[in-house]
């Protein structure tokens, strides 16, 4: 990093605890980079299953909570990459995604992936700035 910029880990019990060597979200100056989140609720850490819109909400609750903890929302998000576990759901996670991002529409792309953590079906990262 640049001299003079800073890193600062961004922590919140509203979103579930890292499940490895990682942090919730970092800070760099104004630029707050999100790791993905899947449906583990913050609570008790166990994984909203069966319907792929509660997965869904549950997920970018988590990021709303990571975003609140650094201060910004749903319109400081510049970037999200969203991944599926079956490309067939793309459809019913939009609807939900559009919901969260019905004024400020980030950019995106939506990638298939052969597997998510702990058998989710939908994981969400984003990139927000002040």
């Amino acid at each position: 990093m640049a001299s003079g910029s800073s890193r600062t880990p961004v922590t919140t019990p509203r979103a579930p605890a890292a499940i490895g060597p990682y942090s919730q979200g970092i800070l760099a100056d104004d630029t707050l980079w999100c790791s993905g989140q899947i449906a583990l609720k913050p609570d008790n850490g166990s994984l909203v299953t069966g319907d792929i819109e509660k997965e869904t909400e549950r997920v970018l609750d988590n990021l709303g909570a990571v975003l609140e903890a650094a201060s910004m929302d749903y319109a400081n998000v510049a970037r999200c990459t969203v991944y599926l576990a079956d490309m067939d759901d793309y459809g019913a996670v939009n609807e939900v995604y559009a919901r969260y991002f019905s004024n400020a529409k980030p950019a995106r792309e939506a990638i298939e992936v052969a597997a998510l953590p702990r058998g989710a079906r939908v994981e969400i990262s984003c990139v927000a700035v002040r």
